[in-house]
């Protein structure tokens, strides 16, 4: 799958599956990755602390597994998406996005990038381009680029509305941490004035065709609302789910352990990743 026919699967209703990579950085980690039967993975530089080498080679030890890689940005700064997309991604996921301008810079960097400046923002305010051979010449080159917009605040979901007109945005991503936190009641995945915003996000998008990603770190979550409609599954990170998986696995030998040796078995908590 490519970027391109992510977008057209997304739009048309279909469902596809990705993980977030929090900490990986070795390009080897795309043969295991590759056997998970993905879509698609977002490279964290928000929270992670990667380098752009380190990104550049993690995407092209991805390029050969036939899995779209997305950078999560910093900020929704054009200087950030460009080096992203100039190391091989084929979509950014721009955090935190509370205004159209924002939203407008995002989507300029990553639908009509090499063009900058005043031309570009000619091209999203007015459609206007230098000429009929630029568009076509931009459009080809960058139709594998996803664009994805963070909506992780109540000022983010207020401009939702105005965000979701904006020609160019592919997906609205949901930060359950920033979003719980921002509405008074921190990681309450449950409450629900939590739930309650996730589903005016979701028929807002809907509304327009748009589809909603939701990083949820649980099976019961990412379940729950990929029934209530957040097709563009985004579940867990690698480290939460080698974490989990070790847990579970050393719980059950532990526990034969001590039957055999009469020791305690030492119990190992979830993970606690947020990101």
């Amino acid at each position: 799958m490519n970027g391109e026919q992510l977008k057209v699967k997304t739009r048309a209703g279909g469902v596809v599956y990705g993980t977030m990579l929090s900490v990986a950085r070795n390009p080897r980690w795309a043969a295991t990755i590759a056997g998970l039967g993905l879509d698609y993975v977002i490279i964290d530089s928000e929270h992670a602390p990667r380098g752009r080498s380190e990104i550049a080679d993690l995407i092209a030890g991805l390029g050969g597994v036939d899995i779209v890689p997305i950078v999560r940005v910093p900020i929704p700064s054009s200087h950030y998406i460009t080096m992203a997309l100039d190391a091989g991604a084929q979509g950014v996921l721009a955090p935190y996005c509370e205004t159209r301008e924002e939203v407008q810079e995002v989507v300029a960097a990553t639908k009509w990038r090499p063009l900058k400046g005043e031309l570009v923002r000619r091209v999203v305010e007015q459609g206007k381009f230098p000429s009929e051979a630029s568009r076509e010449y931009l459009e080809k080159r960058n139709e594998n680029s996803v664009c994805i917009i963070g909506i992780e605040s109540v000022p983010a979901m207020e401009a939702l509305e105005d965000i979701v007109t904006i020609d160019g945005v592919d997906a609205i991503f949901v930060g359950p941490n920033d979003l719980s936190i921002s509405l008074g009641v921190p990681d309450q995945y449950d409450h629900p004035v939590y739930e309650s915003a996730l589903r005016t996000i979701i028929a807002t998008c809907e509304a327009r065709n748009v589809p909603v990603l939701i990083h949820h770190q649980t099976p019961d979550l990412s379940q729950k609302w990929l029934r209530e409609g957040a097709r563009f599954v985004l579940h867990c990170t690698e480290t939460r789910a080698v974490h989990n998986a070790f847990r579970a696995e050393f719980g059950a030998i532990r526990a034969v352990g001590k039957e055999i040796d009469g020791g305690v078995a030492t119990e190992v908590g979830e993970s606690r990743e947020t990101i």
